[in-house]
Parts: C-alpha cells; structure tokens; sequence
C-alpha cells in the first residue's frame, strides 16, 4: 500500500498496516527525503519539489509512483488529495483501491450549501439559514433579515475560517458580503456563499462514523470546540457535559448523513451545538462531514479501543463492518493536544528552526512525524506531535495530560508547549465549561509566556556554562571563578563553589548544584529539566520556560538596523502593499508574507518613510532576510 502523505498521519497509518503484514510505500518531496515517514516504509519515491503543489498534490506523480512499485491500494492520509474526488477517480480508474469513501460521497459532502440540502432531505437537523442558488446581494440581505441577526456569511466551497464573516445587525451585511465572498473566491475559487443563524454560546462536537457502504455505525463522539482562528488546539472524547439522551440523538443523525451517501471508511459529521444552557437534543445542527479520517481521531481509539486505521484497511479489502453497533462501548476519557513549532504570543506565528532537542513522555501516546535533529519546514503545516492521554474519567485524563505536556522539551524552536500547559489548566476548560469562544476571550491570559522565576533563570545559567564548556569540571579551566552569562537581555553572574554555584539572578541569590539531571537550589530538588542546544537553553518540568544565549555584539548590530524590516521566517511575497518614497504610518501592512500554509501581514514598526523596499511580489525569501528598510520622518 502506498500512502500519499507526510509526517505523522503518513507514520500513523504505516505502523497498522505493517502490524497487518502490508508493505508500505512512502513518497517525499524534496524537503523531506530524510523524513520519518521514508525511513518507516518499506519503499519510498521521491515525487517533486518541496511545494505540495507540485509533490503531495500532483495525483499523476503519486498514481505514477503506486503503478512503479507494484501498490495494490492507495491511503490518502488527512489534508492534501484525501478529500479531492478527481484523486479518487485516477486512483480507481488505475486499477488501484483508494482507501476512503467513494468519489461519489465526496462530492456530494463537498459544497456546504449542497451537503446542507441532502442532510435537510435526509432527516438530519441542519442550521436555520439559506443556501439556495440566487447569490444576489438583495436576495441574500432579504434571507438574513428573515433569518434573524446576528448571522454567519459562509464560503460554500471550503474551510478554515475563509470566507467567514459574522454579522451582527443589518447595517454591517454589505461590507461583510463583500469581504467574506473576495476571500472565498481568492481561496477556494467559488465566490458563493450560504447564510445561516448564528449561535451565540456554540459548541464544536462532531461525531465519528464509520461505514461499509452500506451501512454504517458511529463510535461516539469529541468535543473540539476550543479552537483558534477555526482551527483545533486541544480535543477529548467523550463531550464534557453530555446525556444519553443527546449522545443517541447526535449518533442517530451522524448514521442516517453517513448512509445517505453510500459512506464507506472512516469520517466525521460535524456539529454546531447551542451550549447556552447546557446540552438538550433539540439544539445541535449539521455543519459540514469531513470525508476522510480526522487529525484527532486517537481519542476516539482511546475510548473503544477500535484501531481506525485497521478498520479502514479492512473494508478496503472488502470486509463488512467489523463490530455492530451495539458493542461499540465508552472506556474512560480521553484528550488530544495539538504540539506546533508556532509562537503564541506572537499570534501564534508558525516558527521553523531545527529541533536539536526532542524528549516525549513515555507514559502518553505521541503520534509524531519528526525525530531530534529534523527541521520544521516552511512548507508544510509546522505541527510537531499530537500528544494523547487516557484516564478512568476527565479529571484522570487531564491531569496524565499536564504530566505529558510537563514532560515534553524541545530546544532548537519555539512551540506552543506553554500555551497548551496553561490552557489545559484554565479553570473554565478544567470544569468542562468549553466553547468556541474560549481561547479568543482568555488570549491576554494563555497566550503570552510568563516572566520565569529567578530559580529558572539561575538553573538555566549554570547550564549554559555547562553547554559552553562540557562538564562541570571544566569550569576551573577558564580562568576564574566568577563568570558573565548573557541570557538574552539578562546578565547573569555565576560563582563557581567548592560543591556547586553561587547565582546572582538579577539581585536574588541562589545556590545551585546538579546531581546528574537533578537540579538542586537552595537544597531543595527542583521540577526542572533542561535541555541545551545551540544558542539556547530551554527548561521544562515543573516551569517552562527558553533562553537565549545572547551575543552582545550580535544584539548591538541588531540595535544598529532598527530601520529593517526582516522576514520572521522562510516564505514567499504575496503582497507588497508600499514603494520606495511612502511615509507609512506605525501598525500600517507594508507587505504579506505567505509561509505554512497562512499569510502574515507585516506591518511599520514606527512612522517613517520607505527608503527602499529590497523584494517583489512571488518572491522566495529566508528568515531574518532584509524586505524593506524604513527612514525617520522628516522635520
């Protein structure tokens, strides 16, 4: 089988299928001819360069490649082709098994105001709104009236949050069209939208099913409603605050959407849920199936012990569904938090770099397509791991989860690790108490990383010392016993002691020592770990926290072209949206830079004027290249 895929799905579905006996073949793009995913399979071909454009997305190259090694089915993984009916097409009319639903399923979930019409005429509860084929402006005002402000405009041709805008009173409904229907044509090529009531308190619970293409079951359901910009952080199964009574009705739906299409494999029927006044019945709503296996489906395996990878390999060979209904059982509780090379409290800006370090619990399921020493690709989407923990019930499953995220460094690039921490601890999340608005309300709180305590900031400068110079024995070869250690702004003196370190931290006082990866201050045994890495040390365990390891002449030259503006990261041009000779104003976009699959918006630090501006529109760039450089206004 080959799996036309990268990273952890693609290393996901290989260790089922060779738990079944199955080759496996890999194929890569240029970036990633070293990846995990080529070393796990049996066979691997390299498919094209590193943009998915034109490696993971060419069908012809992948079918080429299933063809040449002599595959007998093809996985489409999660993202790029899984949800693309043309692949499926190609795939069959090759010869080959493609393992998902047929292209007839897909296309018929594929544009939200069609899916919408075939739940409606399937009996499943879809949200009040309008999704008919007159798109005028007129037509449109006149359903939203009709349907009651505040209400949600929606791209009928994809996700994500493109082509989405929320409106609150009538007066706002012109700008928002047309807003949200230049978005959906820019990313999705369709301009039509749909309208539809907006829930004010909204919960995203979907539900799981799995179908022979016939007949179908659904293995409960997940709560997935703490999101940033529509997009999944942390997820769990079952859905804090759910009743029998909701769970059958929501089941129920999910199966009869499922069979309305014929749906064979595995997929996701997802819900808008009014959480208002805590869960009933009659306020859930059909918003759109997602054809192919999920990003978050281990919860679901946590839970019924069903292996969906196998389930899925299975009905490809033509085997019927393996377990009816009425034995699918809930086990305990289960949470998946998503692990992104991404900074939080710089609005979660995708970040690349080298991951020198990389420790895992060993007591928590990790899916992950990365070892230590790989790097994060400006290419693809910048996730690390997804890290999943099991407990007898919410509060065991979330406090396994605090363990594993405590026990989890990375040094080399900066993550969300931190965010996560602190977001599985807000009190509202801790108590079940979850919507979708809950990371937008909380983000001055959760995003930002905390100043660290003088003990981190004492034990990370006796580690960089040690990262500098090797053991600790060594530090008499330097010449001195008291030392200057520059942890980025900080300047930080250490006191080599007969049986350890005497730390000045920025005024406070700390004795330290280490007792092989023990750290010991102020004699008592710290929950730190720490890992080093070049120009940095990173600390996790009971505090998390990262340190540069600054040069103070590279920090003055820094000072010295303030005036530059800098790529925070690899990426292409997308817009320049100013020329040499502009007086900008501070907070102005001077340029957009599309990098992992999103556009950054750059903007003036200060008032100025554009001197020069040193790239043009489609151009590649690097990190910390120079774009434009800006000069004082003049008197």
């Amino acid at each position: 089988m080959l799996i036309a895929n990268r990273g952890e799905i693609a290393c996901r579905v290989i260790a089922t299928a060779r738990a079944m006996g199955l080759r496996t073949i890999a194929v890569f793009s240029e970036a990633d001819a070293e990846a995990r995913h080529v070393a796990l399979a049996d066979m691997a071909v390299p498919i094209g360069q590193a943009a998915a454009a034109e490696s993971y997305l060419r069908i012809d190259k992948i079918v080429e490649a299933a063809l040449e090694t002599g595959a007998e089915a093809i996985h489409p993984g999660y993202g790029f082709l899984s949800e693309n009916p043309d692949f499926v097409d190609a795939v069959e009319a090759a010869g080959l098994i493609f393992v998902g639903p047929s292209a007839d399923a897909i296309r018929a979930m594929g544009l939200k105001d069609a899916a919408k019409a075939l739940m409606e005429k399937a009996g499943v509860p879809v949200v009040p709104g309008y999704h008919g084929d007159d798109q005028s402006d007129a037509r449109l005002a006149e359903e939203a009236d009709r349907i009651g402000y505040p209400v949600l405009i929606k791209a009928v041709g994809g996700g994500g949050g493109k082509g989405m805008r929320a409106v609150e009173a009538p007066g706002g409904f012109a700008s928002a069209l047309a807003s949200a229907r230049a978005e959906a044509a820019s990313a999705f090529g369709n301009a039509g939208v749909l309208i539809e009531k907006l829930i004010q308190t909204p919960r995203h619970i979907e539900v799981q099913v799995f179908g022979d293409g016939a007949r179908a079951v659904h293995l409960f359901e997940r709560d997935c409603s703490l999101q940033r910009r529509h997009q999944k952080v942390i997820e769990e199964a079952p859905a804090p605050g759910m009743t029998e009574e909701m769970r059958a009705a929501m089941g129920a739906a999910a199966v009869r959407a499922a069979e309305a299409v014929g749906y064979r494999g595995a997929g996701t029927v997802e819900f808008i849920v009014d959480g208002s006044n805590g869960l009933s019945p009659d306020r859930f709503w059909f918003m759109e199936m997602n054809t192919r296996l999920q990003v978050e489906h281990p919860v679901t395996e946590a839970i019924t012990g069903v292996d969906l990878v196998e389930w899925q390999l299975r009905v490809a060979m033509g085997e019927g569904l393996l377990l009816e209904q009425e034995a699918l059982r809930i086990t305990g509780h289960a949470v998946e938090a998503r692990l992104y090379a991404e900074d939080a409290g710089a609005g979660f800006l995708p970040a690349t770099g080298r991951l020198d370090r990389l420790v895992f619990p060993e007591d928590a399921r990790i899916d992950t397509g990365v070892v230590e020493g790989d790097r994060i690709s400006p290419h693809y989407d910048p996730m690390i791991a997804k890290i999943v923990t099991h407990g007898a019930d919410r509060e065991a499953a979330l406090k396994a989860m605090d363990r594993a995220l405590a026990g989890t460094g990375i040094a080399g690039t900066v993550t969300n690790l931190g965010f996560l921490s602190r977001l599985v601890a807000q009190p509202d999340f801790r108590a079940g108490r979850v919507d979708t608005g809950l990371i937008g309300r909380e983000i001055e709180a959760l995003a930002p990383d905390p100043e660290p305590s003088s003990v981190a900031v004492a034990v990370a400068a006796v580690a960089a010392l040690d990262a500098h110079d090797g053991p600790m024995a060594g530090f008499q070869l330097w010449g001195g016993r008291r030392h200057r250690v520059l942890l980025g702004e900080r300047e930080i003196w250490v006191t080599v002691t007969g049986d350890g370190f005497e730390v000045d931290a920025g005024g406070t006082r700390h004795r330290v020592s280490r007792d092989g990866t023990r750290w010991w201050v102020d004699g008592i045994l710290r929950d730190l770990a720490v890992l080093a890495a070049p120009g940095e040390i990173a600390l996790h365990g009971g505090e998390r926290t990262r340190f540069t390891l600054a040069d103070p002449l590279a920090r003055a030259a820094s000072a010295s072209a303030a005036g530059a503006i800098e790529a925070p990261m690899p990426g292409r041009v997308t817009a320049v949206r100013t020329r040499a000779g502009d007086e900008v104003r501070e907070g102005e976009a001077l340029l957009t830079l599309e990098a992992m699959k999103m556009e950054h918006a750059l903007a003036a630090p200060r008032d100025g004027v554009v001197a020069e501006v040193l790239v043009v529109e489609g151009g590649q760039v690097e990190a910390g290249a120079v774009l434009l450089r800006l000069e004082e206004l003049p008197e």
